[in-house]
């Protein structure tokens, strides 16, 4: 515990130190013209312009979620209760997988049923599932309290999407919820999450992953990165796009899913796969910002990179997949997904090979032509939107140490990009070779620890 409070102190010194340092060479130098210089900062420009373009797409249409938010809140007060299916799959999940049951069970949400799939633990989550069933059986619920089925499948493994099929077999509600076992479901998450489907169109909806483990600097980078990424999904879900719908919080209607046929056994990210081919019959998806659910992110460096190659190669597997819906003018295809997300989320792995080049040409031109005012600039920016984000986050006291690092956030995301090359780089070896890629676990911690 003290070892992590001096390193979080240690790294603000180390940010703070730095910026103000850019910002004193910004106030005192003076900035000369180099015409190769200039031609090089063009050049860099160039190539972020996409991405850029992108950006500046989403921050027009971020406003246009809270207007839809307000009229489906407006409409979900006088909407038909949807019976709800949570979908637990667990694997050596004993350190977290009872908290986990219960945060659903807390929702207090009136048609509800949860359904434990155990695949295979070699821990004690079997022991402590059938301990906690046991006592849930006589458990007594006080009148308003709405006491949920609780179903236990326990399976041989055989993976994550096998287990996710055979519990939405057992499925009997309308909407199915997945929720992993080591993260926990806010307390009115599943009755926020039942509002977004109001529109028959809809045909999965994103929840709000937030970090729950942020005591180290590692969990204090990935809740920075969690919460600017999640704020950007209000954009995608304007345009009924939303890419990405992880498992740890994601809603599926159960008849779109038996119409596909379940999930994918063959992709090892199996919820970006259902995502992509929910809109590619013409769904909308959606993102529910006040759906929160926090989850435990890697705690060493080791984990994260392991877990961020899972994600790369199977994003990568995806997209060969469903490369047709690139650029595609197909009327069931939604036009920001085809001709926005899906070439920019490509073109941004290029960028990111190049990254290391751009760095130092964007630097280099600051130090040798003396202007700072691009650096100051990009770094002004990604501060404003980073308070921004805490100022329009669901749950701002969660959040309230980011404050702190808010002004170096610019720092913090170029480690993020580190982890993100060394992902891309082993992914295209793995994509290179025909080498597949099995499940990456991390020692797990739990979310209060």
């Amino acid at each position: 515990m003290a070892s992590s409070i001096w390193g979080k102190l240690a790294l603000l010194c180390f940010g703070y130190l730095i910026t103000g340092g850019l910002v004193w060479l910004h106030v005192h130098s003076n900035p000369q013209f180099y015409a190769d210089l200039e031609s090089a900062r063009i050049v860099v420009f160039l190539l972020l312009l996409p991405i850029l373009s992108k950006y500046l797409i989403q921050l027009f249409a971020l406003p246009l979620y809270s207007f839809r938010q307000s009229r489906i809140n407006k409409q979900a007060r006088t909407a038909p209760v949807k019976g709800v299916s949570v979908l637990v799959p667990a694997y050596n999940e004993a350190t977290g997988i009872i908290g986990t049951i219960e945060s659903v069970v807390n929702n207090n949400y009136p048609d509800l049923e949860i359904i434990v799939i155990n695949d295979g633990s070699t821990d004690q989550t079997d022991a402590l599932i059938r301990a906690y069933l046991n006592k849930f059986s006589s458990r007594y619920f006080v009148r308003g309290q709405h006491k949920p089925t609780i179903k236990y499948l326990p399976l041989q493994n055989g993976g994550k999407a096998r287990a996710l099929n055979k519990g939405l077999a057992l499925a009997s509600k309308d909407i199915v919820m997945t929720i992993d076992g080591d993260c926990l479901m806010a307390a009115d998450t599943i009755k926020n999450t039942v509002k977004q489907f109001q529109c028959d169109k809809v045909g999965a909806v994103a929840g709000n992953v937030v970090i729950g483990n942020k005591r180290k600097i590692i969990g204090i980078v990935q809740q920075l990165e969690y919460l600017c990424g999640f704020f950007l999904r209000r954009a995608d879900s304007v345009f009924n796009s939303v890419f990405i719908i992880g498992g740890a919080a994601a809603s599926y209607r159960r008849d779109v899913l038996t119409k596909l046929g379940g999930f994918d056994t063959d992709i090892i990210t199996e919820d970006i796969e259902i995502s992509l081919r929910i809109l590619s019959l013409g769904y909308k998806t959606r993102y529910a910002a006040d759906a929160i659910t926090y989850t435990e992110a890697p705690s060493d460096y080791k984990g994260w990179c392991n877990q961020r190659l899972r994600w790369k190669f199977g994003r990568f597997q995806t997209l060969l997949r469903y490369k047709d819906m690139f650029f595609s003018r197909h009327k069931k295809h939604h036009k920001y997904l085809t001709f926005v997300t899906l070439p920019i989320a490509v073109y941004g792995e290029l960028i990111l090979l190049l990254e290391a080049f751009l760095i130092v040409a964007f630097f280099g031109y600051s130090v040798f032509s003396g202007n700072y005012a691009p650096l100051m600039l990009l770094i002004g920016l990604m501060t404003t939107m980073t308070y921004i984000q805490l100022l329009s986050d669901h749950n701002p006291k969660h959040h309230l140490n980011l404050w702190l690092f808010a002004p170096m956030a610019w720092i913090l995301f170029y480690i993020v990009d580190v982890i993100e090359f060394q992902a891309l780089v082993r992914s295209l070896k793995r994509l290179a070779l025909g080498h597949s890629l099995q499940w990456q676990r991390w020692v797990r911690e739990g979310i209060n620890n």
